[in-house]
């Protein structure tokens, strides 16, 4: 069974966050690579477009997260304090973001985009053309790099698909090159 059929079954085919049965479509909960039940969610096309910000935030249609947030399945959990955590400035999210209970390795994974961080305090990851670089973006790197801990060179021209961000340090993105995680600096790439 599918990953996406194992998601409308456990959902009854309706979206995890708001509940409609339109356009319903598998997320995979940044920043994770592997699809599996644990890290996606079954979501419509209106909040799949809100979470990846290709429309504006619609914080009337997240009054549905007072319901979702309590959802037996971790994922939607996370997904409902990070969207709510996107809102806080609002008043209500801040609310209810304070009734959710995440355990420790929850909370760990609901932080791990910077969701909760002020604008200000967020790690900004750019490229060597200053251009922002964001989870699962696909770069091709401007020279050769030698691997640490390994006799392996990167070629210059190398495009490294489906990045990872590294929640802690700017300069650094993590991503697959001949099948080995690797960890580049974000000076000698650009965004591809």
């Amino acid at each position: 069974m599918s990953v996406l059929q194992m998601l409308q079954d456990r959902s009854n085919n309706t979206c995890e966050l708001c509940g409609s049965k339109e356009n319903l479509s598998q997320y995979t909960i940044p920043p994770s690579l592997n699809e599996n039940v644990a890290n996606d969610v079954l979501v419509c096309k209106t909040c799949l477009d809100q979470i990846e910000g290709t429309v504006e935030m619609d914080t009337n249609h997240w009054r549905c997260l007072n319901d979702s947030m309590w959802n037996e399945n971790v994922a939607v959990q996370i997904m409902a304090w990070r969207l709510l955590q996107r809102m806080r400035a609002e008043g209500w999210p801040k609310d209810l973001v304070d009734m959710m209970y995440l355990d420790d390795e929850a909370l760990a994974l609901a932080r791990a985009t910077g969701e909760h961080e002020d604008e200000a305090n967020k790690i900004i990851h750019r490229d060597v053309n200053g251009v922002i670089l964001e989870h699962g973006d696909s770069v091709v790197l401007i020279k050769d790099l030698k691997v640490k801990g390994s006799s392996m060179v990167v070629k210059q021209g190398t495009a490294v698909r489906n990045i990872r961000l590294d929640h802690e340090n700017a300069e650094y993105i993590e991503g697959r090159v001949d099948g080995q995680n690797i960890v580049i600096i974000t000076k000698y790439v650009k965004k591809s």
